[in-house]
């Protein structure tokens, strides 16, 4: 399975990891307790896609959308490291994909949320821009718009655990490599998204900002 990178060129992806609950509000409007360390789940490879409309499982569902900032690991990470930014390749924005319903049921029974967030077509992606393009330094912007309706807006500075720590976390747990992909938590605000209906994602840094437009 692919993405792609801002010039075109291709991106083999590895695992992909999800962090949930890891802005304050967001936890809040789900009634979920703040986490004490990063919450991890894993989606599928084969649930990326880009923002073309694309063969989705469970098309005739409305999913709820969850905005993230998406990393690209750009080289080998060792168990036990602590890379921080340095490691990260490019950046760019996603969405989370999520039965609600689904994984509703299965927290209320103990069970693992694999069916409610790792189907095809549910990590949407843009393409990756070169981190260097990007200022992680500072606080990075993010905006989902869908059918030109505003639904999220965010700050990376809002992260229960930024990205630095979120590395190192994930780089406790097992070796990251080149082409595995991070989402890093979705800000308050998810809600209904079908397929058809058209979105756009604006990521802002310092000076600049990038948007992309796709149709589920």
């Amino acid at each position: 399975m692919r993405a792609t990178r801002h010039d075109g060129s291709a991106v083999e992806v590895g695992t992909v990891y999800g962090i949930g609950r890891n802005y304050a509000l967001h936890v809040a409007e789900l009634g979920n307790a703040i986490p004490e360390e990063p919450l991890v789940f894993l989606k599928a490879r084969t649930s990326v896609r880009g923002l073309a409309p694309s063969p989705m499982a469970f098309a005739d569902e409305a999913f709820h959308h969850e905005l993230e900032v998406v990393l690209l690991i750009g080289r080998p990470v060792q168990l036990g490291e602590d890379p921080g930014w340095e490691a990260v390749e490019g950046v760019t924005l996603g969405l989370d994909l999520t039965r609600r319903t689904v994984q509703s049921r299965c927290k209320e029974k103990g069970l693992p949320w694999t069916t409610a967030k790792s189907f095809a077509g549910s990590a949407v992606l843009a393409p990756f821009l070169p981190r260097s393009a990007v200022s992680t330094e500072a606080s990075l912007g993010l905006t989902l718009e869908v059918n030109g309706e505003l639904r999220q807006r965010g700050r990376t500075e809002l992260m229960l655990f930024p990205v630095p720590v979120l590395l190192r976390h994930l780089a406790s747990l097992a070796p990251l490599e080149p082409g595995d992909l991070v989402f890093t938590g979705t800000p308050e605000g998810v809600g209904p998204i079908r397929v058809g209906d058209g979105f756009r994602m604006r990521l802002e840094s310092v000076g600049t900002s990038w948007t992309w437009d796709g149709v589920l």
